[in-house]
């Protein structure tokens, strides 16, 4: 999630720090998937998405406070930061929360894999112009989502309508994703995100509420594990992963970071089969070989240098998890 401003360029650091930075958010990320498939067998979605993100973006937001002294920024900032916090993790994440009662963790983060291909596509409908290469794999892309959302290809007792809401939440975290570039964000990355996600959280909280999730609490029925996930959301998904994720930016190249993308997916993909014992079929081995091996090569693509795009432009957000 970044300002308009532009990034000073990454201070060199040790490789073994990077690469410790690097698979911090490759296995904080791509564990969120199953987290969440844990969280929301005891804990309604949209209040334990909304709690999370705001306890989370109201901790980041405190000791932010407390060791910078001020957390000022314009009601047009603020603005911004509601918006763009409502479309990445309002309809990104907590799509995906309420998406995960049906559908596997592990499904969901393939077809999550899919927001950098979004991303491009809605650049293009702004006026900008991918290049060929960029547009082949993007087409080629959507090809592997369309294997994954093709009937009877699935695992068992998962329907379509949770799969097409893991869609438009990966659409809306793409939208969210192209608006930070545009917007009038605060200029400390982690000040923006601390409001977004506090933003964000409260008005999930306030449309779970209207939902009549707080009449589905039962706090003898909420489980162990449900809650060990909740906390692991706020604290290492939400807090800890995205620290790793600002430090990297500062002292890695884009390019590299920008691997999250096509690594992630594999992760839970692993983890949701060896945890939960969740169902792959070859059709979904099929469609992930195919989103992996797009965004891949988009990611490589985007960040190589040439004329065709700026490197703000180049730069891929991360993925709602």
């Amino acid at each position: 999630m970044s300002s308009r401003a532009a990034s000073p360029s990454p201070q060199p650091a040790p490789p073994w720090k990077v690469w410790a930075g690097l698979w911090t958010i490759y296995v904080i990320w791509g564990s969120t998937y199953l987290a969440i498939r844990i969280m929301v067998r005891t804990v309604p979605p949209l209040l334990g998405a909304g709690l999370r993100f705001a306890v989370a973006g109201a901790l980041m937001l405190a000791v932010l406070r407390i060791r910078r002294g001020s957390l000022r920024v314009t009601r047009r900032q603020l603005l911004s930061a509601a918006v763009v916090g409502t479309l990445l993790a309002a309809g990104g994440n907590g799509l995906v929360t309420v998406a995960e009662q049906e559908v596997p963790s592990s499904l969901a983060a393939l077809l999550i894999a899919s927001v950098p291909l979004w991303v491009v596509l809605l650049r293009g409908l702004i006026g900008e112009r991918p290049g060929r290469a960029t547009l082949a794999g993007v087409a080629i892309g959507f090809v592997g989502v369309a294997l994954l959302l093709l009937p009877g290809g699935q695992p068992r007792g998962v329907s379509i309508a949770g799969l097409l809401l893991v869609v438009v939440a990966a659409a809306s975290w793409a939208t969210g994703s192209v608006a930070s570039g545009r917007a009038d964000l605060p200029a400390d990355p982690l000040v923006s995100t601390g409001y977004q996600m506090t933003i964000a959280g409260v008005l999930m909280v306030a449309a779970g509420a209207l939902a009549g999730e707080l009449g589905d609490v039962h706090w003898g029925g909420l489980s162990a594990e449900s809650l060990g996930a909740f906390a692991y959301l706020i604290f290492i998904g939400s807090i800890v992963a995205y620290s790793a994720y600002t430090w990297l930016l500062q002292h890695a190249p884009v390019s590299r970071v920008s691997t999250y993308a096509y690594v992630n997916p594999v992760i839970a993909v692993f983890l949701g089969w060896i945890v939960l014992s969740e169902e792959i079929t070859a059709l979904t081995l099929i469609g992930a070989a195919v989103i992996v091996a797009s965004v891949a090569f988009i990611v490589r693509h985007e960040a190589a240098p040439g004329p065709a795009a700026p490197e703000e432009e180049r730069t891929l957000e991360r993925a709602p998890a």
